[in-house]
């Protein structure tokens, strides 16, 4: 029965990841592709994408499952909804610290937009990256990826090799997991941004990694005390407020 519970979260949590992993794969791949003198066949491109992220999705999600209960983290909201005790208890206390941090990252995601390299800007005007893919593919896939999947791990490695297993991992270790999981989820924005054509001069890296960076600790840390779910909700909020404020 445990097993069959967490299998069937498993796959919940991977389709829900996939959601943005499909639209991005929609919209912002033809249009890289466009600039792109000898591309590839759009349809090969888009399955390749597609492929290379469910795989990382479903490593992700795996890690997860696995490793999180013995942590003292989760995805109430999922696993309520899924046992059929309801999702609206578990999600109740989640909107509150997903409002205030969705907010503070969005305003800070704005007031970054309004001094980022002008390599940058430029590149805004050149991609259009729908409000869905970034709600969906930001909120939701990249919270799979690097809270659920990674700062999960990072979490477990020093709690199972250090600690023994005793108890729940002290503190200090999660925090080191949230801080290192935020500057690899920065870094990693370094690729898209030279996929997209940017120069990576020192600018435009401690642009993309610090603005990365900072918010990303905060959805750490939402994950932490208040469940992925609420890391997700910010993550999103951020990004509506990015796109409806700073438009």
């Amino acid at each position: 029965m445990f097993e069959n519970r967490r299998l069937r979260l498993g796959v919940a949590l991977w389709l829900a990841a996939m959601a943005g992993v499909v639209v991005i794969s929609l919209t912002v791949i033809p249009q890289i592709l466009a600039t792109v003198p000898h591309r590839v066949p759009l349809g090969l491109a888009v399955a390749a994408s597609m492929l290379q992220s469910g795989v990382l999705v479903a490593l992700a999600v795996w890690a997860g499952v696995a490793l999180s209960r013995s942590l003292g983290l989760g995805a109430p909201v999922f696993e309520a909804a899924l046992s059929g005790t309801g999702a609206w208890p578990a999600l109740r206390p989640q909107l509150i610290p997903a409002a205030i941090v969705g907010l503070l990252a969005g305003g800070m995601l704005v007031l970054l937009g309004r001094i980022a390299p002008t390599e940058l800007l430029a590149l805004g005007q050149t991609y259009d990256i729908p409000l869905a893919a970034k709600l969906l593919y930001g909120g939701v896939t990249e919270e799979m990826l690097m809270r659920w999947g990674l700062m999960t791990a990072l979490v477990w490695l020093p709690w199972r090799f250090i600690q023994k297993r005793r108890g729940l991992p002290r503190p200090a270790y999660v925090i080191g997991a949230i801080f290192i999981a935020a500057l690899l989820f920065g870094a990693l924005h370094l690729p898209a941004a030279a996929a997209m054509g940017a120069s990576l001069t020192a600018p435009v890296v401690t642009y993309v990694i610090v603005g990365n960076t900072v918010p990303a600790v905060l959805f750490g840390f939402l994950y932490w005390r208040n469940g992925l779910e609420a890391a997700i909700l910010a993550h999103a909020l951020a990004h509506a407020v990015a796109v409806l404020v700073g438009s």
